[in-house]
Order: structure tokens, then C-alpha cells, then sequence
């Protein structure tokens, strides 16, 4: 037994102060080995990510918050003083590595001072530096094992990568998307010094602006390996001659999304082949870009290949096509599939399927349908009645099988049937369900056309923000789309350029788009003023000034300096006099 424990105090990394922690446990995990009463079991070391994954599930309750924030500490200590990191990168890392910090409280006895033990554990174990990078990268676990190199644990010695990784940084790409960068297109972290630099100066060559850029490369990383790409290329001068600006794509990429130019390319081809004029082109982008951006433009085919395969002529689906330009949208195209099915599914002649189609494509675009089984139930018929009454009266379809609001919504749509489908479309595209009533609701809370919707919404993309931010943004507050574009960029500018904060403020606190211009220009010069005075913390949040009642406001930011009020008079006095 005691050639057991020495051969463990051997082989730990760990050394304890104290024999009896160790003799106290029936069973410790580390990760990395096994002690029990029988005797001591050793495993293949793993690296700290893996022991963590397996049992961080079991023992996260064990280390309170104060622990996790002097790990930290300690890690960002370890990094800056003794790796010679930078600041920045130290304190990103350390501040971004949850799970790796979780693993190295696992190597210390937390009931004691986690500084100490974590400081004098660091002291004599090197850790794997790719770990906790990679994890701040916003790379889980589970990718570590094949992205983490082999043979080497320090980040200097991959001076290449490290340099690449802040060309890109310096840049403005999010240290978030990062990650991702890395996984798809590792390539672009292994470029001569200046080379990646050059690459993405490429791309503002095109006309992109940066912000335009940033989004670019963060969501399709590939287009920065090998020189400019030349299926993209073609395609942002493809909707330049449709009146789109190049840094309107800006607001319809995803993270999420797997882009083909080339095929997006085609699409736009084909359309044009169809008898799509520019203007209608051009519309249909802007008011669907999930016709090209969601699945690059394939579903166009899949539908028109449906569509011919029914029996229609190719003259009869290109007019169809014209008569119906927004039943490519995504949603659109997905219930027109749907209702198709439904029609096969009860066994339908393929003559009255084309006579509805033709007649009625613009319902089976816009209503989500129950199952063929499901209003056979209700209605309490068979397969072959139901079919028959839709012969007869294919209104009585849409009425008895819409999942929802088929009334609501045609009347929704008859008091203004030229925006009603616009507005749908853009409704859709912020994720509310088609034929809800959170749908028809919004339908009569925003003001405006669908382009004009469309145009504020790119606004505040084009702004900087991340379209899927923008999206939750406008859920939380839709009164942001209410007002005009100017006011909103009004309001940008302010908050940017005057007040200095990072545009991204307004994801935390939306409704400050929704104050109108005095209020923010009142209370945020007095700020300024007591900031300068060094009467008020730095960048107190948006909330904090705006959003508090005029008399808090006052007691809190006017009174807290002897020449507050008199200042506080000063500017209400000269603004309304603007």
C-alpha cells in the first residue's frame, strides 16, 4: 500500500500539503487518474478539456463564483507576467475560457486558497496555451481534440497563426467568430506575415466597405484563401446592375448560413431567363433575400423542377412565376410544397391540381396546412370526400385546413392587399409564424410598407450591428421600426460619435432608439458634464441615464454637484432654443 501511494505522489501533478485529503477520498476524478480503497488504478492522461467535459456535469457545484474569479485572475496573471502576453490577449482569454478554468480547479484542493494553489500549481505544470485560446475563440470541447496541434502547448511557438489571428482582430472580426474562422479555413491563419492583410484589402478594392467586410469573411472565412473570389465577385456585380448596393449583403448573412456563389449567380441568371425584369429582380431581393441566401438559390429550382413535373408548360410556370414574384420566398415555397403534397396524399387527378395551382398559387403560398389526416378527422370525411369538396370549392381548403387565422389574415390583407404581402414577408424573415397571432398583431403594430420596414431594418444593419441582433432587437422593441431612416441614423450617430459608445449598446438596451432626440440630448449633456467633472463613473449603461424618471434622474445626476442644477437649466434652455 505505501509503494502504492509513493508510486501516486510520483506520477501526480499535484502535490497536496496534507496526506489525509488524499487518504479522506473513496474516489477522486481528476480526469486523469483513480485512487480507491483496492488500490490505485491509473488512465491515459488526458488534456484538461476532456477531463473536464466528463465530469464538470458532476462537480460544478463544487466551486463557488469567488473561486471561478480568482481562477481567472490567476490565469490572466499567469498569462500577462509570466507568458508575456499581451493585456488584450491575456485578458480575453482568461475572461473567455469558462471550461478550461474549470479544469484547472480541478487540479487543486478548492476548500483552500485558490490563489495560492492555483498560482503555485501554474508554477510548476505549463499549461496547453492552444486550450483556453481556442475556447475563447468560441470553439467547444468536443472540436479542441482535432484542432489543438499535437506537439506544441505554447501559442509563441506558433508565431504564424498568433500573427494572423491579430491581422484579423485588428481588423474588427469578432474574437467570437473567430473560432469558426479557424475550424472552416485554417489555411488563412498560416499566411506569410502581411499577407492576410493584403487579402482582405482585396475585398474593399470590390467597393465593400469594412463593417461590410468584417461580416463577410466572418460568415464565408474561404473567400480569404487563394486571392479574391471570383464566383463572389461576379456576383456582387450582378446585383449592382439591380440597384443593390454592395454593402446592403451585409444585412442578409448569417453565421449560420453555408453560402455558393456560384450558384447564387445562376439563380439570378435564371430568373432573368425566366422574364424577370431588373426592377422586379430587384425587388424580389429585397423583399425575399432568403430566395438567394437561404440554400443559394436552390429551392427556385426545386420548385420549378415540382412545377414542370406536374404537367405545366414551361410558358405556364414562367407566367406563373410573374403573376405570384413573391412565391419564392422561402416560407412561401416550403407551404406551396406542402399543399402540393397534401393534394397527392388524397389522391387528387393531376389536372384539378394544375387548375388550383393556377388559380389559387398565392393561397397555397401564403397558408401553413394542416396534415391530410388531421382535417379528415375533423371533418369528419374520407380521403376521397375531402377531395371532392376541394374540387368543388378550393376556398374551403384553405378555410377548414389552415393551421390558423385564414379569415384574420384575408382581412388583414383585403384592407391593404398591395403591402399586406410585403409586410408578411418581412414579418417572416424576423421569425414570427406565419398566420399567428403575434403575426397579425405585428401586421397592424408596424407603420409603414414592407420597403420601408425593410429599409430601417438594413439601416441598422448597415450600422454595424449583427442582422440576427437586429432581429432580436426589433422583437423587443418594435417601435424602433416606426421611425424614419434619418432618425435613426440620427440616433446612431449620437450614441457613436458624440456619446462614445460602442453601437453595440443598444442590443442590451433597444428602447434607446425608441427616446426621442431631446430627451437623450438632455439628459446625456448633463452627463457628459458630471463625467468630465469626474462626478459620474465612465459609460454608465444606456439605462441607467435614460431610462430612470425625471425626478430620480435629477437627484441622482443633478444634484450630486453643486453647479448641477444651474447647469441642468442651462441645457434644457439652450436646446429648446435649437
Amino acid at each position: 500500500m505505501i509503494a502504492h501511494l509513493e508510486m501516486f505522489v510520483v506520477l501526480s501533478p499535484v502535490v497536496y500539503e496534507k496526506s489525509n485529503f488524499v487518504q479522506n477520498q473513496c474516489s477522486v476524478s481528476l480526469g486523469v487518474r483513480y485512487f480507491r480503497s483496492s488500490g490505485i488504478v491509473f488512465k491515459p492522461k488526458a488534456s484538461m478539456a476532456e477531463s473536464v467535459q466528463s465530469s464538470s456535469s458532476r462537480f460544478a457545484s463544487r466551486f463557488s463564483r469567488a473561486a471561478k474569479t480568482e481562477a481567472q485572475v490567476v490565469l490572466f496573471d499567469y498569462l500577462h507576467s509570466t507568458r508575456n502576453f499581451s493585456f488584450m490577449d491575456a485578458e480575453h482569454i482568461s475572461k473567455n475560457s469558462p471550461r478550461f478554468l474549470q479544469s484547472l480547479l480541478f487540479k487543486i484542493d478548492p476548500e483552500k486558497d485558490v490563489a495560492k494553489s492555483l498560482t503555485k500549481f501554474l508554477r510548476y505544470n505549463p499549461i496547453n496555451e492552444f486550450e483556453p485560446f481556442f475556447e475563447s475563440l468560441g470553439l467547444s470541447s468536443s472540436e479542441l481534440a482535432s484542432l489543438v496541434p499535437q506537439r506544441l502547448i505554447f501559442l509563441s511557438d506558433d508565431s504564424v497563426m498568433l500573427d494572423n489571428f491579430h491581422v484579423l482582430r485588428d481588423y474588427g472580426i469578432p474574437l467570437s467568430k473567430m473560432g469558426k474562422m479557424y475550424k472552416e479555413a485554417r489555411e488563412i491563419f498560416g499566411y506569410d506575415y502581411g499577407v492576410l492583410a493584403l487579402e482582405l484589402q482585396v475585398y474593399e478594392n470590390l467597393g465593400l466597405s469594412k463593417p461590410t467586410v468584417i461580416k463577410l469573411v466572418s460568415c464565408c472565412p474561404s473567400l480569404l484563401v487563394g486571392g479574391v473570389d471570383s464566383e463572389f465577385a461576379g456576383f456582387l456585380e450582378r446585383i449592382k446592375v439591380l440597384g443593390i448596393k454592395n454593402d446592403e449583403i451585409g444585412g442578409y448573412l448569417s453565421v449560420k448560413g453555408m453560402y455558393d456563389w456560384g450558384r447564387m449567380l445562376d439563380t439570378l441568371n435564371f430568373l432573368d431567363r425566366i422574364g424577370y425584369t431588373k426592377e422586379q429582380l430587384g425587388d424580389l431581393f429585397k423583399t425575399n433575400p432568403a430566395v438567394l441566401f437561404q440554400g443559394s438559390g436552390k429551392k427556385v429550382y426545386v420548385l420549378f423542377g415540382r412545377l414542370l413535373k406536374l404537367g405545366l408548360k414551361m410558358n405556364e410556370v414562367y407566367s406563373l412565376f410573374m403573376q405570384n414574384p413573391h412565391i419564392l420566398s422561402v416560407k412561401c415555397t416550403k407551404n406551396l410544397c406542402k399543399a402540393l403534397d397534401f393534394l397527392f396524399d388524397i389522391s387528387m387527378g393531376i389536372e384539378d391540381i394544375v387548375h388550383i395551382v393556377s388559380t389559387h398559387m398565392e393561397l397555397m403560398g401564403s397558408c401553413s396546412l394542416k396534415g391530410p389526416k388531421t382535417v379528415c378527422r375533423e371533418l369528419n370525411v374520407k380521403k376521397d370526400e375531402l377531395c371532392q369538396i376541394i374540387k368543388e370549392d378550393p376556398l374551403k381548403w384553405f378555410s377548414v385546413a389552415s393551421k390558423s387565422g385564414f379569415q384574420s389574415s384575408v382581412q388583414v390583407a383585403s384592407t391593404d392587399p398591395s403591402n399586406y404581402l410585403e409586410k408578411t414577408a418581412f414579418l417572416l424573415r424576423l421569425g414570427y409564424l406565419e398566420n399567428s397571432d403575434e403575426m397579425l398583431k405585428a401586421l397592424k403594430q408596424f407603420r409603414g410598407r414592407g420597403d420601408q420596414l425593410q429599409e430601417r431594418f438594413d439601416c441598422l444593419v448597415n450600422a454595424g450591428l449583427d442582422c440576427n441582433d437586429v432581429k432580436n432587437l426589433i422583437r423587443h422593441a418594435p417601435m424602433v421600426l416606426n421611425q424614419s431612416r434619418d432618425v435613426i441614423e440620427k440616433k446612431i450617430d449620437c450614441l457613436k460619435n458624440w456619446l462614445g459608445y460602442p453601437l453595440e449598446s443598444v442590443v442590451a438596451f433597444p428602447a434607446y432608439l425608441c427616446y426621442d432626440m431631446e430627451r437623450i440630448n438632455h439628459r446625456f449633456s448633463m452627463y457628459v458634464w458630471l463625467r468630465e467633472r469626474g462626478a459620474a463613473k465612465a459609460m454608465l449603461s444606456l439605462s441607467t441615464i435614460l431610462a430612470c424618471s425625471d425626478a430620480r434622474f435629477v437627484k441622482y445626476f443633478v444634484k450630486v454637484h453643486p453647479e448641477g442644477p444651474t447647469k441642468w437649466e442651462g441645457i434644457k434652455k439652450s436646446l429648446h432654443s435649437i
